[in-house]
Order: structure tokens, then sequence, then C-alpha cells
């Protein structure tokens, strides 16, 4: 059974994942709550900051709501920028939720991970890129094909 509980095609011993990916659970001991300050900043016109802290935010609690399933990647090109994913970005995949249709995954495809939006339509997989650049790929029985996971959020520094 694959990461995602999603039927594998064809499968090759021979083929394996890079090494270095993490595959670790996103669990830290050393995890530290930050202050979250109390009032909203406006994106419109300014309005008078505050001083005042409304309660500490720990973003580990906030953004991984299943951690034994939760693993990061760091992006590498720039296929998915209509999505708002950027190179450099640091992806949060999360292998308990669903890969439906629609849902940005992070995929192996002959042995390379790819991030793209996954596509089913009348029992056919397509992984869609997100910039007119690139080529979507239609998955059949001649890919080595397996869902590790879902994007659910992603870390961008402008």
């Amino acid at each position: 059974m694959n990461p995602a509980n999603t039927p594998s095609r064809k499968s090759s011993p021979s083929r394996r994942i890079p090494i270095g990916v993490p595959l670790s659970p996103a669990l830290n001991p050393d995890r530290q709550a930050l202050p979250l300050g109390a009032c909203r900043v406006t994106a419109g016109f300014p309005s008078p900051a505050t001083d005042h802290i409304e309660q500490r935010l720990d973003l580990s609690e906030y953004l991984v709501l299943h951690p034994e399933a939760t693993f990061f990647l760091r992006v590498k090109g720039d296929s998915m920028t209509g999505a708002g994913i950027h190179h450099g970005d640091l992806l949060i995949v999360d292998r308990s939720l669903s890969p439906a249709s629609g849902r940005v995954v992070v995929a192996a495809l002959n042995g390379e991970l790819t991030v793209k939006r996954l596509q089913r339509s009348r029992g056919k997989l397509t992984l869609k890129a997100e910039n007119p650049a690139y080529p979507d790929i239609a998955v059949n029985d001649e890919h080595e094909f397996q869902i590790w996971g879902v994007v659910a959020h992603v870390v961008h520094t402008p």
C-alpha cells in the first residue's frame, strides 16, 4: 500500500525515489509558541497599531493537523506559479488527506517527485501544471505512479 492509499501504477523494484527526500513526520519536540497580535493588519488604508498580544501561536499546531502523516518539501521549478507555489517555497504535505480531483498533490512519477494539480475525469488521471509553459501529464499504465500526499499549505517568502 502506498502512502496516500492510492493504487500504484506499474511498480518497478529498480526505480527509487531520490535519497534525501524527507519522510519523517513533522514532529518537533522543541515547539515554540510566538506572540499573536490582537489586531488584524489592514491591507487597505492603515489603522493605528496596538501593542496588545492576544495569545501565543505555535505555527506547527496551526499548519500541521496530522503530525504523524505530515512532511515538508522544498519546491524546485516554476510549473505551479499559477497556484501560488514558487521556486524555493516550502510545502507542507499531509499524507492523511484524500487526493481528490482538483487538489494539489506531491506524486512520484517514474521515480521523480513532482507537485501538480490532480485531475480525474472519466477514469483517467492527469497531473496539471499551473503554468502555461508546462504541459499536463496524462498518467497511464506505462508510468510508475504513486501519490505521496496532498499539499496542505505553502510557506512562501516574498
